[in-house]
């Protein structure tokens, strides 16, 4: 895994301009170096639908964390929503979160989550999951990345309910990156209590009416994906000007989601993204995301899948450009491999250096030819 701190950027990825941010910037609040409790006030919780779950509005998404400190540092804080998945670092990332968590299970929502697409594989994935977490069950277990209906089988739904009877998971949720193409799906199962999405400063209203629905009928939003661009290791000038911050403020004051999980690989990134939950957005921040959404057009995917019926080559595009956002934006090049190389043969053998023009438009402006051609040259 590839040092992702806001110390280390990717020098292949992004250089924004300058005037996009040039925003007075207000003083940052350095990291302390010893363990002590949050201010009073600085925790704010929330609950999960339906579920009763009682979360901190900032939770930790583990996914790269490989620094063991900087969960326990979250505990510490007060934080009490804590992310994992069977996939994470080949399994290594829930033994390394249970044994931080050991002894505090009572205190926390722990969640994990399962890419498997059989029925064998999935109830493998729990068994494997709650050994590693050192625990008899999990508060919520998703069924991870569903961007298509057909995804969610009714034989994989049946083991998610027998999981739940059995007491080996608390509440069954599902993860997304497309939530208007699984919401009809959701809704007819009439089983999924929480759903997991990507929500951010750039995706606009197209979720809008799909969020609506899902909360209407009482399943609990969590935010993914909160830092889009801004997320630390994007770029030095991102980092100086506060957009780390700024971009978990913007998902801090929508309350139709319970909590958010952005990454953390150390504890400067845990340190300052705890201040979302007690530091008011300010008119500075709105201006700085405001900038830094147009300064990133052209190389950061919005998920509308709009494109997904365009390409006569059938490429993954919101797929790839999302896999070069993990390297060129995130820092987190292996990450971004990994997914590519876990994409169908036929999707990874695409070569759009190939075709003499592109029939694809992006409504977001999105400079899809060339994100493709170099996912495809720096993965490939």
């Amino acid at each position: 895994m590839q040092d992702s701190s806001r110390r280390n950027f990717l020098a292949a990825g992004l250089a924004l301009p300058a005037a996009g941010l040039a925003v007075t910037q207000s003083p940052q609040t350095a990291p302390s170096a010893a363990v002590k409790p949050p201010a009073a006030g600085a925790l704010a919780y929330r609950t999960i639908g339906k579920t009763g779950l009682k979360v901190t509005a900032m939770g930790m998404g583990c996914m790269i964390t490989s620094d063991s400190s900087v969960v326990s540092r979250a505990l510490d804080m007060g934080i009490t929503y804590f992310d994992t998945a069977r996939v994470y670092q080949s399994g290594n990332n829930e033994r390394m979160v249970g044994a931080c968590l050991k002894g505090s299970r009572d205190k926390i929502t722990l969640s994990s989550k399962s890419l498997a697409r059989t029925v064998a594989d999935a109830q493998a994935h729990l068994e494997t999951s709650l050994k590693e977490l050192n625990t008899d069950h999990l508060d919520i277990w998703y069924m991870h990345s569903r961007d298509e209906a057909s995804l969610i089988p009714d034989e994989l739904v049946t083991v998610w309910e027998k999981a739940k009877e059995q007491g080996k998971i608390r509440h069954i949720g599902i993860s997304t990156h497309n939530p208007n193409a699984i919401v009809d799906r959701v809704l007819e199962v009439g089983k999924f209590e929480v759903l997991l999405s990507t929500f951010n400063f750039t995706i606009g209203t197209n979720n809008d009416a799909t969020y609506k629905r899902l909360g209407d009928a009482g399943i609990g939003l969590v935010a993914m994906k909160v830092m889009a661009p801004a997320r630390p290791g994007a770029s030095a000038r991102v980092k100086a000007s506060g957009g780390p911050l700024a971009a978990l403020k913007w998902v801090m004051r929508d309350k139709r989601f319970a909590s958010m999980i952005p990454s953390m690989v150390d504890n400067e990134q845990l340190e300052e993204n705890f201040r979302a939950m007690s530091e008011p957005m300010t008119d500075r921040e709105e201006k700085l995301l405001a900038a830094l959404n147009e300064d990133v057009r052209p190389l950061y995917c919005r998920m509308c899948y709009n494109c997904r019926s365009q390409c006569p080559k059938n490429a993954a595009i919101p797929e790839t450009i999302r896999y070069l956002s993990y390297a060129d934006l995130y820092g987190q090049f292996g990450l971004g491999r990994e997914n590519f190389n876990e994409l169908p043969a036929a999707a990874r053998a695409v070569r759009c250096g190939d075709c003499v023009t592109c029939s694809v438009h992006c409504p977001n402006g999105v400079h899809v030819p060339e994100r493709m051609i170099r996912a495809q040259e720096l993965f490939g």
